[in-house]
């Protein structure tokens, strides 16, 4: 089992997402809450620490953070927006201080689309320059992550093709599926998609990343969209495997620790779904019926123990 857990090490931000799970709220995490946050997860033993935000990078502490972490032997990565990573001198400063492996938020290879988005006409220059960056520097791992909505759920095998040719060097992709409760996401519902809107596009950019070696999970999607990668679900992965994933907000939620995947935070299964044969480990439909409607979901005829074994067999 891998339990990775996360730490907002602030909630500013150089970009304004228009479906942003975590807007910003100015708050900073200080060098000395940061310190004993990981010592405690040091001592839960975690297999890995994600230092996330807002954006990690507009963080002052980021450096002694990941140097911390890297003297406690905890592997550290960030999740970044890319764009302070254009500057590959804080790229050389952040590798020096630890950082080994980091995830970028890219949403398309169209540069309006990625504009719009995200409210930055410079967001995608700057993540291209980012990834060449990584490319000369070395020695750094690179996850693209993101997050499915309306405006391009019809072009996610395009994305993935792009980086392929242009950056060999990534080897795993990340989708979230929207998470259409957020204060963001509310404001701007347009960016939220129809199931079906985004069926086709993934599974051909999966059995296009298949074909070349890549890895690749999914998360907040129901197993009937996945068919033939069943496997990839996170929520499925951490129903099999009993993983826990705990996250500390800059916010009200403080500590937050997500345990039973099935049929708890914010997911449920609609009435097809009771002659499912692979129920059990389907985390189900994300706000059902709220903002996803249960009426794309069908029920599923095939042995959850294949999905099983594949999850048990692949790390």
């Amino acid at each position: 089992m891998a339990n990775l857990y996360y730490i907002q090490v602030t909630r500013k931000c150089n970009q304004e997402c228009r479906f942003c799970s975590n807007p910003p709220n100015e708050r900073v995490l200080s060098l000395k809450e940061g310190e004993k946050l990981i010592r405690y997860y040091k001592k839960k033993g975690c297999d890995g620490l994600i230092f996330t935000g807002g954006e990690p990078t507009l963080s002052p502490h980021l450096p002694e953070f990941l140097r911390s972490a890297l003297i406690k032997k905890v592997p550290a990565r960030i999740i970044t927006n890319g764009q302070n990573l254009a500057d590959i001198n804080y790229l050389r400063s952040l590798k020096e201080a630890g950082l080994y492996h980091v995830h970028i938020s890219l949403y398309s290879h169209q540069p309006k689309v990625q504009a719009f988005l995200t409210r930055n006409k410079d967001s995608l220059k700057n993540i291209i320059q980012a990834l060449k960056n990584i490319g000369k520097t070395g020695g750094i791992a690179v996850n693209i992550n993101t997050v499915i909505n309306h405006y391009n759920a019809g072009h996610l095998l395009e994305n993935v093709r792009w980086l392929t040719e242009d950056f060999p060097f990534i080897n795993h992709f990340v989708w979230n599926n929207l998470d259409p409760s957020t204060t963001r996401a509310q404001k701007n519902k347009d960016t939220i998609p129809k199931l079906h809107e985004l069926e086709l596009s993934l599974h051909e950019a999966m059995v296009y990343l298949s074909g070349h070696k890549k890895t690749f999970r999914v998360e907040r999607l129901p197993l009937c969209y996945l068919p033939e990668y069943e496997d990839v679900s996170t929520e499925a992965r951490k129903i099999v495997k009993k993983e826990d994933r705990s996250t500390f907000f800059l916010d009200d939620r403080g500590f937050l620790n997500e345990k039973d995947w099935d049929h708890k935070w914010g997911y449920s299964k609609a009435d097809c779904c009771a002659c499912c044969s692979i129920r059990s480990v389907c985390p189900g439909l994300y706000r059902k019926d709220r903002y996803y409607s249960s009426q794309e979901l069908y029920p599923v005829f095939i042995p959850k123990e294949g999905i099983i074994e594949k999850i048990l067999k692949n790390p």
